[in-house]
């Protein structure tokens, strides 16, 4: 499937590795403690990101960082990068986007007194997912699967997380390795789903062309087939031939005559 056509859209995907919380507890099970139990906050180990319609990876790790020795739990380099990268972006993409990625490089933009990029609009492929379809499961790991678009790289468990808190070199560059792949998975649900995302950001308006195009990939190459409808107006609708979504002009058809003769319900 070819990937964008047409806009000259910045479509960013990404994705963060983060710490786990240090802290004081008295048994296995959930307990419900204050801050003054933390013994070390959660920052970020690393992220992978790249362009939609780019190959090359690009990617962060606090152990590839200079100052790692000295200040090894100090990601303010490493999310500076990234903050460079969403400055850039028009699109962001990522799995649990909204609700875990873009809030916690927030929290640490913040906390570091790095300003916030410039605006983005959002795709998150696993609010779409729940909201369009009635998998089992929802996970990155599991929907690629599931669709045959392959797994997730293999960690061994949390295991490896403490390997990195401690400085391995291997453990470091495991855990970078299934960062990207998770940009890679990432990408490849993204593609998958487009055609039935409803709300896409509509790549047409970073088209420099006036003729229409798919709102979702900005492809030229579309059917006419049909007609959408609200109450009071009617438009001609197509599909895309590249990916498949479904879109339609926004120029009422009905003429002058029909559209005073229409009758509409009255709200209550």
């Amino acid at each position: 499937m070819k990937k964008i056509s047409n806009s000259k859209a910045k479509i960013l995907l990404f994705d963060i590795e983060t710490s786990p919380i240090k802290a004081y507890i008295w048994g296995l099970w959930t307990e419900n403690r204050s801050a003054d139990f933390i013994i070390e906050d959660w920052f970020v180990l690393c992220w992978a990101a790249k362009w939609f319609d780019k190959r090359e990876m690009l990617s962060a790790s606090l152990f590839d960082d200079k100052n790692y020795k000295k200040e090894p739990h100090n990601d303010k380099n490493i999310l500076q990068g990234l903050r460079d990268l969403l400055d850039e972006s028009d699109i962001v993409i990522g799995h649990n986007l909204d609700k875990f990625d873009v809030k916690k490089v927030n929290a640490r933009f913040l906390y570091h007194g790095i300003t916030p990029p410039s605006p983005y609009k959002t795709i998150d492929t696993c609010l779409l997912a729940r909201k369009h379809f009635g998998f089992t499961s929802n996970k990155l790991d599991d929907l690629c699967q599931h669709l045959g678009l392959g797994k997730k790289a293999q960690t061994g468990g949390f295991d490896l997380w403490k390997r990195c808190l401690k400085g391995d070199p291997k453990a470091w560059a495991k855990m970078l390795k299934y960062n990207k792949k998770d940009v890679v998975l990432l990408e490849k649900i993204y593609l998958k789903i487009r055609p039935y995302i409803k709300n896409h950001p509509n790549l047409g308006v970073y088209i420099d062309e006036d003729r229409a195009s798919c709102v979702n990939c900005g492809s030229f190459r579309i059917q006419y087939r049909g007609y959408a409808t609200t109450k009071v107006s009617k438009f001609r609708r197509f599909q895309c031939q590249e990916c498949g979504t479904w879109s339609r002009e926004r120029v009422n058809i009905l003429d002058k005559n029909k559209k005073k003769s229409l009758a509409t319900s009255i709200a209550n």
